[in-house]
């Protein structure tokens, strides 16, 4: 069981299993949106993740189908929600604060990183997205 929630803790989350498919994106999108680098985020059935304070989110689609969920009151990115992935939510991992158990597979997007970043945990790097 995973526990996380934004930097207010008006929105929290439990996953009641695993977290697959961890990458970290490097898109221009997954940087804006976490004001960093990166974004390092993890697929979870939605079936196991139950969310309070769901009326506190605001979503905005990044992409046609595509909707990230922030916290209203503090703008913590909390989860992903894609058509193109029914019954699945992106987690953000930064909001999880047990410890985790699987660990990041790849980063994506990695010719469009940040000119200041450097890559160098040696996990593969691929130029589009990847989820296994």
């Amino acid at each position: 069981m995973y526990q996380g929630r934004c930097l207010c803790g008006a929105v929290r989350f439990e996953i009641s299993g695993s977290i697959d498919a961890i990458v970290m994106c490097h898109c221009s999108r997954c940087r804006k949106a976490q004001g960093s680098a990166y974004a390092t985020n993890g697929l979870v059935n939605e079936s196991a993740f139950i969310l309070h304070g769901e009326e506190l989110l605001t979503g905005y689609e990044s992409a046609p189908g595509n909707v990230k969920y922030f916290c209203s009151k503090c703008g913590s990115p909390i989860l992903n929600r894609s058509d193109k992935r029914p019954g699945k939510v992106r987690v953000r991992l930064g909001t999880i604060e047990s410890e985790i158990n699987e660990r990041p597979l790849a980063h994506i997007f990695a010719s469009s990183k940040a000119s200041w970043d450097c890559i160098t945990d040696g996990l593969p790097q691929y130029d589009g997205y990847v989820d296994s």
